[in-house]
């Protein structure tokens, strides 16, 4: 990737204090700009903090340290990453034309990595072509994960802590983003994966509704409902367990709180493969709202939720296959294991014979990708698309199909992400991309932004060279975004596929 060029310092004047950032490419850049106190020491395992105001001119010219985190379970689709870990990562990168009176439309963006990897910081989700584009403020959070994140034991830690740093940065930027130029009633949210599915538990919580006008989700594996309190205290348990600590005595919280953070990323390293099971990538944390029971149930009350506001949603076309390919396991699995799979995910073992000619030739390993995919990603998001669109809000769908030809990762998992921020030179080690023909790619992902940027201005990604009608249950119409792009009415027959996702 080509270096940004360096146009000199910018400064931006909050009510907390002066920053001193960059200017590359004609952006002003704010780097590990802090929303809360660092969870740390005695703060940790509590909700965020205010931050206190700080004297002088801070420099925001240097990221911060990312949440303590092990190795993704997609590096080798994605490529791998290297930064400095620490407790003290509740910062944000902040991406404007210039920290001026204007007040343009936010992009604040919550990265993916079920709950356990990740930031907002990597140049991955460099925002400065969408601001630069769009006339946009862009805003990347970084946020607690794992244990230190989303554990839940009583007495110990109230869990969600990662869910409610989200709603920090959000009233952050609702209290300092015009320092930046941004308008903080003009706030789309827009996340990927793991923080796609966070916009839905934020919408749960009533403190949060009125920090954002729009949402952007993208892969958001709404299939998996978020974790009732009981099943997120056994998890804790095993937690503990593995940290040699018993939580029923008194001074378990203290004890929890003198060790290392690695020994909480190891931990929860042991139990995830502890809890493990064929074809089912649940991460071991996952937000804790304890009233549904089935993701049909989260669905139907997330839908309210969205009054007032679009939605643009969508997912890969083959979200699943980075995960099985990357597993050894999974290039020749128990075909009947895979038979019990489609039993429980479809309803009937014997689906798995429309899943054949959907895909001729395909192996038992990309029929059951197929599966995880329509099950956990593509038909619950779906679904919402359609019961917001029944109560009368403008809702786009889209799919994400391209994909380098003869790629075993297929239009897999996270795909769409260079795309969307046009930062493709930033993945240089991503074996999803590989082979891909770089003009076309560059087309690619010039009319995606174009999309994203009228939606995130406007509401509606629709513009003259592209035309994109809103979802509904009469015509399905879906974006294609592939080698030739546009809409399709029910690219991937979700009419007639079973919905027995719980």
């Amino acid at each position: 990737m080509t270096p940004p060029a360096m146009d000199g310092g910018a400064t931006a004047h909050t009510a907390l204090g002066d920053l001193a950032g960059l200017r590359q490419d004609g952006i002003a850049v704010f780097r590990g700009v802090p929303y809360a106190l660092p969870p740390t020491g005695e703060r940790r395992f509590l909700p965020p903090q205010p931050p206190r105001p700080w004297p002088g001119l801070r420099p925001a010219t240097e990221h911060g340290p990312i949440a303590p985190q092990g190795p993704s379970r997609l590096r080798l689709a994605m490529g791998d990453y290297a930064r400095p870990q620490d407790e003290d990562c509740l910062t944000l990168t902040i991406w404007t034309p210039a920290p001026d009176a204007k007040r343009r439309p936010v992009l604040v963006f919550l990265h993916g990595g079920a709950y356990l990897s990740g930031a907002g910081s990597l140049e991955w989700y460099d925002g400065g072509r969408l601001a630069r584009e769009g006339d946009l403020v862009v805003v990347g959070v970084n946020y607690r994960l794992g244990a230190l994140g989303y554990l839940r034991r009583e007495g110990v830690s109230p869990g969600n802590l990662g869910l409610l740093d989200q709603q920090a940065a959000l009233a952050w930027v609702r209290d300092h983003i015009a320092a930046f130029g941004g308008d903080p009633g003009g706030v789309t949210l827009a996340g990927q994966s793991a923080g796609a599915s966070s916009i839905a538990f934020l919408l749960m919580e009533p403190a949060a509704r009125p920090l954002f006008r729009r949402a952007i989700m993208q892969s958001a594996g709404l299939g998996r409902p978020p974790f009732t309190a009981e099943r997120a205290e056994r998890i804790a348990a095993q937690i503990l367990a593995e940290l040699g600590i018993d939580g029923d005595r008194a001074d378990a919280p203290a004890r929890l709180r003198e060790l290392p953070p690695a020994a909480f990323v190891a931990a929860q390293a042991k139990v995830a493969r502890a809890n493990a099971r064929f074809a089912d990538m649940t991460p071991p944390f996952q937000p804790v709202i304890g009233r549904f029971d089935s993701a049909k149930a989260f669905i139907a009350e997330t839908a309210p939720a969205f009054a007032g506001r679009e939605l643009m949603i969508g997912a890969t076309r083959e979200e699943m296959h980075a995960f099985f390919a990357a597993d050894p396991a999974m290039d020749d699995p128990d075909p009947a294991a895979v038979a019990e799979r489609f039993a429980a995910l479809a309803g009937d073992a014997g689906r798995i014979e429309l899943y054949r000619q959907r895909r001729p030739g395909g192996t038992l390993r990309d029929l059951l990708a197929d599966l995880v995919t329509d099950s956990v990603f593509l038909l619950p998001s779906l679904d919402l698309a359609e019961a917001v669109a029944e109560r009368g809000r403008r809702v786009w769908a889209y799919q994400f199909d391209w994909a380098p030809a003869g790629s075993r990762f297929k239009a897999c998992h996270c795909i769409e992400l260079p795309f969307v921020f046009g930062t493709l030179g930033a993945w240089p080690g991503a074996q999803m991309l590989a082979g891909g023909d770089p003009a076309q790619m560059a087309a690619l992902s010039a009319a995606v932004r174009r999309a994203w940027i009228a939606f995130i201005r406007d509401g509606d990604p629709a513009h003259e060279t592209m035309p994109w009608p809103a979802y509904d249950r009469a015509g399905r119409q879906v974006m294609r975004f592939a080698d030739v792009i546009g809409p399709v009415g029910d690219p991937a027959g979700a009419a007639w596929r079973p919905r027995p996702y719980a």
